[in-house]
């Protein structure tokens, strides 16, 4: 990348609703998921907030403009003395898909979570999802475990 299209990856903005919002709704979209959209303003606001509790976000903005996102969130963890991170949301526009960014929201992620004391960075993703698995078996580690959820 040349100095005009480097990639930055920065703490989210009160700035960057509007295109948080598209890259949101595309990440959901490929989830087949949809949420309303007060829902979206409600997490807008804890994603800017101060809350311990919250979820954290990340985005990588290219030549002025949010070209990926990630959210992620300290927690307690009852096999650890330090918290964990979970790497909730990772979503890159498909057109700059297979650049770096992923990796670099994951890095940025990793160094945030080095940096509140958190060894532990973990995320999951569904089966189906082949192109992003490709990047995840390289800067991770795939583990036994299968999710289960209520009913």
């Amino acid at each position: 990348m040349t100095g005009s299209d480097a990639l930055i990856v920065r703490p989210l903005s009160a700035l960057d609703r509007s295109e948080w919002g598209d890259l949101w709704t595309s990440y959901l979209e490929f989830y087949e998921t949809t949420r309303p959209q007060n829902f979206y303003d409600t997490y807008f606001e804890r994603l800017l907030g101060d809350d311990p509790q919250d979820f954290h976000c990340l985005v990588a903005e290219q030549n002025g403009k949010l070209v990926g996102l990630t959210h992620y969130l300290f927690h307690r963890h009852g096999w650890s003395v330090e918290n964990v991170c979970y790497l909730q949301d990772l979503y890159a526009s498909p057109e700059v898909r297979g650049t770096g960014v992923g990796r670099k929201l994951i890095e940025a992620v990793y160094d945030a979570a080095d940096a509140d004391g958190c060894p532990t960075v973990y995320w999951l993703t569904q089966d189906f999802n082949a192109e992003a698995r490709k990047l995840y078996d390289r800067i991770g580690k795939v583990t036994p475990f299968i999710k289960y959820q209520r009913r």
